[in-house]
């Protein structure tokens, strides 16, 4: 009976090793760490849940039938989680922060600095992702999005309206004969994320002439594109607060308006009630009200 129930207490988290789809995380178990721990269920349950089929597995009619009770008990023990995590009242323990990777990156350290220095028993956790993480299933505690969730379980203020511009190294505009008017960017390299239309769609509905061919270096990493732009390999598109401040690329075309990149702080409303979150969402909050004034304050200073 008990390793029964050892099997059934761990069994959403064997489930979602054996049914997840690949890529992997790195620290995904391995396939012959799921292929014990399957057994192992396996044997407790006295069933078989998985066949081979060709190189890969399948459920069985059995693991069929067990799969949704199975995903209810992985739902119930997130949101007990959450419940506990929303009850700890002391200004200690760790708090996980999510944001795209620029932002990780260049804007959250001062902020973290005054986090730690006003709460030291906060320890910090930060997820640099483009992805959006679960924050429902406690992939973080507060993350820093660019978009408005529009799940009732989050919570979500906005903090900031930022804008995107094209930058690039004087070296590369030089090579260009010069940049003065949108149509001159027709033979520029501009960097993408993917091979999709969304940067082509963005930039011509600001009037740049691009096609699929302007991409002809494309990344996911966007840290990896701002690199390749400070040494002068093409254009980046980067949020002006960070932009502005790098002494190494310029401003391409004055002119041209702005991407508009909102700013939104996410929680789950259950960790909101968290005082150490709370101490950690608001603070963040002011960083970023401090990073919308500055950047005022710089429009200002060059009108």
């Amino acid at each position: 009976m008990r390793a029964l129930q050892t099997a059934v207490t761990s069994a959403p988290r064997w489930w979602a090793s054996c049914t997840a789809w690949w890529p992997t995380p790195p620290e995904a178990p391995t396939i012959n760490t799921v292929g014990r721990q399957v057994a192992a269920l396996e044997e407790a349950l006295g069933v078989a849940l998985f066949e081979r089929v060709g190189r890969g597995i399948a459920l069985t009619a059995a693991g069929l039938d067990l799969l949704e009770h199975v995903r209810a008990m992985g739902d119930a023990a997130a949101r007990v989680s959450l419940t506990a995590a929303g009850q700890a009242m002391a200004l200690e323990g760790v708090v996980c922060i999510t944001a795209s990777e620029v932002i990780a990156a260049h804007l959250l350290p001062p902020i973290i600095a005054r986090v730690r220095a006003a709460h030291p028993g906060i320890e910090i956790e930060i997820v640099a992702s483009n992805a959006a993480q679960d924050l429902r299933q406690r992939e973080a505690d507060i993350a820093v999005r660019n978009f408005r969730p529009r799940d009732p379980e989050l919570i979500a203020r906005k903090v900031h309206d930022s804008g995107a511009r094209l930058y690039a190294a004087p070296a590369y505009l030089e090579r260009l004969g010069g940049v003065r008017a949108p149509e001159d960017l027709a033979r520029a390299e501009i960097f993408g994320f993917d091979r999709t239309t969304m940067m082509v769609d963005g930039l011509k509905a600001l009037g740049v002439p691009v096609t699929a061919a302007s991409f002809p270096i494309v990344t996911s990493n966007h840290l990896v594109q701002w690199e390749l732009a400070k040494q002068g390999l093409g254009i980046c598109v980067m949020m002006e607060e960070i932009g502005e401040r790098e002494p190494r690329v310029r401003r391409v075309l004055d002119a041209l308006p702005p991407l508009p990149v909102p700013v939104w702080l996410v929680t789950h409303k259950e960790v909101e009630t968290s005082r150490r979150i709370r101490v950690v969402f608001d603070l963040l909050a002011e960083g970023f009200l401090a990073v919308r004034d500055e950047m005022a304050a710089l429009a200002a200073s060059r009108a």
